[in-house]
């Protein structure tokens, strides 16, 4: 039973992610097979993920007020809701119109992932209290990239079946499953789950400015944050411009494409799995991720062959998660909990923000399906973040904490 309960929590988990992963799949491809632009593909990644990000503090206050739990299943709803008015728009409407709806529904999905990413991050240190931290962590990133590995493979196909419609209508179906699933793991789970604090009448200013505070004053929070910040860069850019470079720069095929996404979930898995098995001393696993990812950003800045740039593109997004695990449970470390939500949110927002930046970088500079001046940019500004944050722990008590 207890070997169950645990899978349907993770299995809840893996559709949630493997349902956001086509569509974040769907958006760039089919922005670019209709515009034939780089710069358009990374205009509609800014839209999607400026949503998403910009909503971190908000969903963060929600998830100290209210039961987290009740705000993970509404953002399950709320994101089939979406996909299905983005199904009906799309049938509606023709062209450019189509695109825009596609576009602003991926950016509403966002926002209630968003929702649902705070709530579980406040759950998580609840779910399964005898087990450790950075373990449970390492699982739980380990079901969001299943879903991603099976993300691509799902949407190809069904875009190989039917219109990108279809595709959402298949999003949505998944949605509905991880809601379920979470609803049997939630009426068979028989330990305490933080049910948030009732703050009626109280200024959303309040939480905010507590968050702010405990940002200014924590000793740790700020290095966290600028890393956080530079691998974004690389890893938004990365995201923004993969299905230009890879179908129009490098001339590889849609089915090229998704395999080349499905690998990194793959890679992804893999690196999760040793990151849950190997205790790691001190600031290892930071230091270790942050450089392969500015490897990997160089690789995919400057190929000329499409194999160097898969093995790029693999180790950003592969060790991006394992970066993520050295920076939650940072966090986890440094924030206290009773504040854990709203100055999470904030905290994510900041580390974020270059994401949308990226995407808002390739939509300026790139030059039809070639956006390498533009990643190159990017790489060095992640180069010069980790300096500022390796002079500045050599010069202040102000350091990460994390192990």
């Amino acid at each position: 039973m207890a070997r169950t309960h645990h899978l349907s929590f993770y299995g809840s988990l893996l559709l949630s992610r493997l349902a956001d992963q086509v569509l974040l799949f769907l958006v760039p491809l089919v922005v670019y097979q209709q515009t034939g632009s780089a710069s358009w593909t990374g205009i509609a990644f800014f839209v999607e993920t400026l949503t998403r990000f910009v909503a971190f503090p908000i969903c963060g206050v929600l998830s100290d007020r209210h039961p987290p739990m009740r705000l993970l299943r509404q953002s399950q709803a709320l994101r089939a809701l979406s996909c299905v008015a983005g199904l009906a728009a799309g049938f509606a409407l023709e062209g450019q119109p189509a695109l825009v709806a596609l576009v602003l529904v991926s950016a509403a999905c966002g926002v209630f992932t968003t929702q649902g990413v705070m709530a579980r991050e406040v759950l998580l240190p609840h779910i399964f209290p005898g087990e450790r931290f950075e373990r449970v962590l390492a699982h739980a990133q380990i079901a969001d990239q299943l879903g991603m590995v099976a993300g691509p493979v799902v949407a190809a196909a069904a875009l190989a079946m039917w219109p990108w419609q279809g595709v959402l209508g298949c999003s949505a179906l998944l949605f509905i499953a991880a809601d379920a699933g979470l609803a049997w793991w939630q009426h068979h789970h028989t330990g305490d789950l933080p049910q948030g604090r009732t703050a009626s009448g109280e200024s959303w200013w309040i939480p905010l400015r507590i968050a702010l505070q405990h940002i200014a004053r924590l000793p740790g929070i700020k290095p966290l944050i600028a890393l956080a910040a530079g691998v974004n860069l690389v890893v938004g850019v990365t995201q923004a411009t993969a299905a230009a470079m890879v179908t129009g720069l490098l001339s590889q095929s849609d089915a090229r494409y998704a395999q080349l996404q499905t690998a990194g979930a793959v890679v992804t898995v893999l690196v999760l799995a040793w990151v849950a098995r190997v205790h790691w001393r001190g600031h290892a696993l930071g230091v270790w991720s942050y450089t392969l990812l500015l490897v990997g950003g160089l690789m995919t800045a400057w190929a000329v062959h499409p194999l160097v740039y898969a093995l790029g593109f693999l180790l950003v997004i592969g060790f991006d998660k394992m970066f993520s695990v050295y920076i939650r449970a940072g966090r986890q470390r440094i924030i206290p909990p009773q504040d854990f939500g709203k100055t999470s949110g904030v905290v994510v927002l900041l580390n974020n923000l270059t994401q949308p930046l990226a995407g808002l970088a390739v939509g300026m500079g790139a030059q039809g399906a070639d956006a390498r001046g533009v990643i190159t940019v990017l790489v060095v500004g992640m180069a010069l973040m980790g300096g500022a944050v390796v002079w500045w722990g050599r010069n202040s008590a102000d350091h990460p904490q994390a192990g």
